[in-house]
């Protein structure tokens, strides 16, 4: 069913955006009707025909799939802004005058934001510093450099080499340990022989650290499990480790599944954490579900990372993923535990990312003076 509403509204969209496109002047002067609604349709059929591939990343099939999710978020961007026009012109009836104008104002709008949108999906994800004072932490490790990266959601539209440019980045910040917060791939594991190699290359000295998230359990989670752990990731599925004295990290398994079941979210913090465990304790979870936030913030957990909400990746949704996570994007502090939330640094869906761009997060942990 949303399979069927989401080609329904996208084929709303094209034809939309076509019909007020060859209303602008420069367009109707320039190119025949026929041409230009023979053009129209057949790129439809050509969306259409993508949607129904997907993202099949291993075969030369995978592209009009990207294709089609990328067009269906450049129609949106376009269909904001001339409908925008639009109304504002009545479609036409008011402002004579101007309404031509306006329509083409509203296009050039629409075309400035699609590209900000996918220049801000396809260049490098922004670092992002935080500095955590955390209760429990030995004065020891005061100064620990803690990298995290989430939702990088590897498949079709990126593969090892993209990641590659994004070890590049966390080596540089030097860090003591790297955790990858889930969706690390978009669904089947990627079958890329450069993945182990890649991964191997991060070599912190207290180890890197992953948990699943919705999108490993959509595809083969054992098979993307197993072929991070040949790149040196270890996996905390419900389990938690001291990775220094008196530094903890425990990882969630995802708890999507809990979650779309109607099931205890909470069920697996609570056999991984009975009772409170001496030092600090950094709780790694993909989804910032509040319920499971306030529970945490109940166990002297210290700090909290997750990712999933990718911000809500293209504005407006924005509004949409925070009514589900009042807990979108950045810092929090709830009671005594204090929780950041990565926009991520892939995305799913189109190839943009609009005021949202992607992000590693770079943690230096401070101990109480």
């Amino acid at each position: 069913m949303f399979s069927i509403i989401i080609n329904f509204l996208g084929s709303l969209m094209h034809f939309y955006v076509a019909h007020r496109l060859y209303a602008l002047g420069a367009v109707r002067g320039r190119v025949p009707a026929r041409v230009w609604w023979v053009g129209a349709v057949a790129l439809w059929a050509f969306y259409l025909w993508g949607v129904q591939l997907g993202d099949a990343a291993l075969d030369w099939r995978w592209w009009p799939g990207q294709f089609s999710m990328t067009w269906l978020g450049i129609l949106f961007c376009m269909t904001q802004y001339l409908l925008l026009a639009d109304i504002i012109t009545g479609f036409g009836f008011w402002l004579r005058t101007w309404a031509p104008r306006i329509l083409a104002i509203g296009a050039i709008a629409g075309v400035s934001v699609s590209a900000l949108a996918i220049f801000q999906a396809v260049r490098a994800p922004a670092i992002v510093e935080h500095e955590l004072t955390l209760p429990g932490l030995p004065k020891a490790l005061d100064g620990t450099v803690l990298v995290a990266i989430s939702d990088t959601h590897l498949g079709a539209q990126r593969r090892a080499k993209w990641l590659g440019e994004r070890v590049d980045q966390i080596n540089a910040l030097d860090p003591d340990a790297v955790v990858m917060l889930g969706d690390q791939v978009e669904d089947e594991p990627i079958n890329d022989a450069l993945l182990a190699p890649v991964l191997k290359r991060l070599r912190p000295t207290l180890g890197v650290w992953a948990i699943t998230g919705n999108h490993e359990y959509y595809g083969d989670a054992g098979g993307t499990i197993h072929e991070f752990a040949a790149g040196g990731v270890k996996w905390l599925r419900d389990q938690h480790v001291e990775i220094a004295p008196g530094l903890h990290l425990a990882g969630l398994d995802d708890i999507g599944r809990a979650r779309r079941g109607g099931r205890d979210i909470n069920a697996g913090l609570e056999r991984m954490l009975p009772r409170r465990l001496d030092g600090a304790t950094i709780l790694l979870s993909h989804i910032p579900d509040p319920v499971l936030i306030e529970r945490a913030a109940q166990k002297d957990i210290a700090l909290m990372l997750s990712g999933h909400t990718h911000g809500g990746q293209v504005w407006p949704f924005t509004y949409l993923a925070q009514r589900e996570f009042p807990y979108l994007v950045g810092w929090y502090r709830i009671g005594d535990m204090q929780l950041v939330v990565s926009r991520g640094a892939g995305g799913w869906g189109p190839r943009m990312r609009l005021w949202q761009p992607g992000e590693i997060l770079k943690l230096t942990l401070r101990a109480q003076p």
